[in-house]
């Protein structure tokens, strides 16, 4: 049966991030995610420890106003070094699993020098984060909510994990931004199946709960990657048509528990 985890960046918005920890233990999840907090790690652990949750994969640093990552950006190694040295010792401290490695938004004319920076970028963090266990992830992100977003291709991430060639890097193969760029999410699914590490689920065209209202037939998708053997955690990163809690009513075959 899936197993879904809480997008503390986008459930339980109504209160502060601690919050939403205790919010997502309340309504059945029994593992978090997120972007990089802006709280102390200490704090953080805490939390996770006192609701019995699980931390798995926390984004790397945005990396500036207006960024979104610094990893394939040209010019900008030292910082992705510091900016991943920073996740690194933050994933390990609450005990994370992953790393989201944000790519970051590159000019068209720069694709092609992004591309090895990016490779030989992750090359460097992966040994870095295998020394502790951690995991790699690499997440193709839609053109159209991220304007010049390095990696928004399945098929270029996956072209992308062959040449970095590290066993610690894997995709994050969001559902949501798959459906936008090229759809076919199941058969695409399978194609790469040996190298997606994580995947993360929302509703398309405005990314609200992972149902059948909307152009994927949920249900129908879960019920798939539990057959076709995906047994790692699915994330679910969407926004809520309204309260995080009422909206549960999609997960409740899967131990969730709406609330008015």
């Amino acid at each position: 049966m899936p197993r879904f985890s809480a997008h503390l960046d986008y459930l339980f918005m109504d209160r502060p991030l601690l919050q939403r920890i205790d919010g997502a233990a309340a309504a059945g999840f029994k593992a978090v995610e997120g972007r990089f907090p802006d709280l102390p790690a200490a704090d953080y652990k805490a939390a996770l420890e006192r609701n019995g949750l699980r931390a798995l994969g926390i984004n790397s640093p945005m990396g500036g106003e207006g960024a979104f990552g610094l990893a394939a950006l040209p010019g900008r190694e030292a910082d992705w070094d510091a900016s991943f040295a920073q996740v690194l010792d933050y994933v390990t401290t609450i005990g994370a699993t992953a790393v989201h490695c944000l790519a970051g938004k590159v000019d068209p004319g720069q694709r092609a020098e992004a591309e090895k920076v990016f490779v030989e970028n992750i090359k460097r963090s992966a040994d870095l984060a295998a020394a502790k266990g951690i995991k790699l992830y690499l997440e193709p992100i839609n053109p159209r909510d991220m304007p010049g977003y390095f990696l928004y291709q399945v098929e270029h991430a996956a072209d992308i994990i062959a040449k970095i060639g590290k066993p610690n890097v894997w995709m994050q193969y969001d559902l949501y931004h798959v459906q936008i760029v090229g759809g076919d999410v199941l058969t695409r699914f399978q194609q790469h199946q040996k190298i997606i590490g994580h995947i993360q689920c929302s509703q398309v065209p405005l990314r609200n709960e992972p149902d059948d209202i909307g152009e994927l037939n949920y249900p129908f998708l879960f019920a798939e990657l539990d057959r076709l053997g995906y047994g790692e955690w699915i994330g679910c990163e969407y926004r809520p048509r309204a309260r995080t809690e009422s909206g549960l009513g999609w997960g409740a075959d899967y131990g969730l528990k709406t609330s008015i």
